[in-house]
């Protein structure tokens, strides 16, 4: 049986002060009500910086620690890359791969997202695939075309790989936006997903949904059958709204 996975993906949000009122509030709410918290996974990824000061904050804690990036190199003239090793020097077990952010402004094809995601299993750590479509693709009836590119180089790692890491689905169109797809438009998309990967073998791993998911939507959307938690943004930010995500 697939387990729900709410992930917050704080991207380039947050300082020493911020963090530590957010990190606090939601590990001591985790804690003190663990039948409603605890049936799931809970993940924060801060930014490369404050690793350090979240891993500290999360120990002794079921609330997990994720990374937003990861290079494919081990080590060497990579300015400005993070390795995998170096992720897990901080107590990191998770790591997102292939946002869209990531291959909008960093020109991350999905060849690269997926030689990420095997290097990251290599090293121990879980990665999050993200995939999907922007609104002009979607507008031209290409969603699930466009979902299949993506998916290709993921899938043709092989099911051993693939039954060690996660997928997200994030409409481009919207992340940060305020619009969410229906729960029957997110369906429909996992649900393609969810047949690749059954084909691979590996029907049970999990598949998120992204965009713009808010406590007030998240219930309809975990109702899905296809859908098994959450990869949230700016909500992740507010300790209320993110564990009303991850309750829900």
């Amino acid at each position: 049986m697939r387990t729900r996975l709410v992930m917050g993906n704080w991207k380039m949000n947050g300082d020493l002060q911020a963090n530590q009122a957010l990190l606090s509030t939601i590990v001591r709410t985790v804690q003190a009500e663990p039948s409603i918290y605890q049936k799931g996974q809970i993940v924060v990824c801060p930014p490369f910086p404050y690793l350090a000061q979240a891993a500290q904050s999360l120990v002794d804690s079921s609330v997990e620690l994720g990374a937003q990036d990861v290079s494919v190199a081990t080590s060497g003239a990579y300015t400005g890359e993070v390795s995998a090793s170096m992720l897990k020097d901080f107590a990191c077990q998770w790591v997102i791969v292939g946002h869209s952010e990531r291959r909008a402004y960093h020109g991350e094809s999905s060849e690269v997202v997926a030689e990420k995601a095997k290097v990251a299993m290599t090293n121990g750590l879980t990665p999050v695939v993200c995939v999907g479509e922007s609104l002009s693709e979607r507008e031209a009836g290409r969603t699930l075309a466009i979902i299949d590119e993506q998916l290709k180089p993921v899938l043709a790692l092989g099911s051993a790989v693939l039954a060690k890491l996660v997928i997200a689905y994030e409409p481009v169109w919207a992340i940060g936006t305020g619009l969410t797809a229906t729960p029957e438009q997110a369906q429909e998309v996992h649900a393609f997903i969810r047949g690749q990967l059954t084909a691979a073998g590996v029907g049970h791993v999990q598949i998120l949904y992204g965009g713009s998911v808010k406590a007030n939507n998240a219930k309809s959307l975990f109702a899905m059958p296809d859908i098994d938690g959450a990869l949230v943004g700016g909500a992740a930010l507010n300790a209320e709204e993110f564990l009303a995500i991850a309750a829900a």
